[in-house]
């Protein structure tokens, strides 16, 4: 458990690096490469180094590091998050993440969160699902620090969702995948049969164009969680699955993260490469975080 435990935050971290220069491209301008590389020259990722990861990594260590410490509350969550925003250190959030941050500036009084469907939350769910191994125990807190950024029931949806699949993956479940999707149907109709749809043209062998065109590629969560479960079940078993994932272009480095995170936890971290390992930016902080919420966290499991 503590190999796969390591692998979920390490996985997803590798995978939102690999995806970082492709955010925003059309997918039929990114190419397949083995390694990292840095964002094109009018980018808006361009600033980061080959092997840097995006805000979705960043906002899963700061949660990771308030429950860690003991000192995790939605309150103090954004705090931290209105604290990277002054210090201008987010890497390209998306739009609802920085209209949370200035509603906190303005006035840290009233509630913070806007209504929309982007995969802000995503990486809130990670640090969640690394807390508790019962998903169900722990969703009302994670649906709370949801909303201190996005009030969209289909947003909450989407990291109960996310979290199920991760904490399945961990508990040795047979089909994680399913249980995912299952649970997006619970808590939004929609998604559950979006992201149903996406594991039927999987299995059906839709090719990884025809299924863009289908279930697009954007940072919504109708279009981002249904491509990503769309290629675990369909790329998940190949060697250059996490290359696969992170070449659809668009919301990629969120994509990547979550391809990343399933990656990680399934087949721990000692199934991830090597090479990417070894060049992912902070590496050596994020190993000694992680071992420091196994100790807290996986231990008791």
């Amino acid at each position: 458990m503590e190999n796969e435990y390591r692998g979920a935050l390490l996985g997803a971290a590798i995978g939102d690096a690999l995806g970082m220069p492709n955010e925003t491209m059309p997918a039929s301008r990114c190419r397949l490469t083995k390694g990292y590389a840095k964002a094109a020259r009018n980018h808006p990722n361009s600033a980061l180094s080959a092997g840097s990861y995006t805000d979705d990594t960043q906002i899963t260590l700061m949660l990771c590091e308030l429950f860690v410490s003991g000192n995790y509350s939605a309150k103090n969550y954004a705090a931290g998050l209105k604290r990277l925003h002054l210090d201008n250190s987010l890497r390209f959030p998306d739009g609802t993440i920085i209209s949370a941050c200035r509603h906190m500036v303005k006035d840290a009084d009233k509630p913070s969160g806007c209504n929309s469907t982007t995969t802000g939350c995503i990486p809130v769910a990670l640090a969640f699902a690394l807390t508790s191994d019962d998903i169900v125990e722990v969703r009302e807190k994670l649906i709370e620090a949801c909303a201190v950024t996005h009030t969209n029931p289909a947003a909450h949806a989407a990291a109960v969702s996310f979290a199920t699949l991760i904490r399945s993956a961990l508990n040795g479940d047979d089909k994680p995948l399913y249980e995912a999707q299952k649970n997006a149907f619970l808590e939004d109709e929609k998604l559950g049969l979006k992201t149903g749809d996406a594991i039927s043209l999987a299995d059906e062998g839709a090719s990884l164009e025809t299924s863009i065109s289908i279930l697009g590629n954007d940072v919504s969560v109708y279009q981002t969680l249904p491509l990503a479960y769309y290629l675990i079940e369909r790329f998940g078993e190949e060697d250059n699955f996490l290359n696969i994932a992170t070449s659809v272009g668009g919301n990629s480095d969120t994509i990547g993260f979550i391809c990343g995170a399933w990656l990680g936890a399934t087949y721990g971290a000692s199934g991830l490469d090597d090479d990417l390992l070894l060049a992912l930016e902070n590496r050596e902080s994020m190993t000694t975080l992680i071992d420091r919420m196994w100790r807290r966290f996986g231990q008791k499991e």
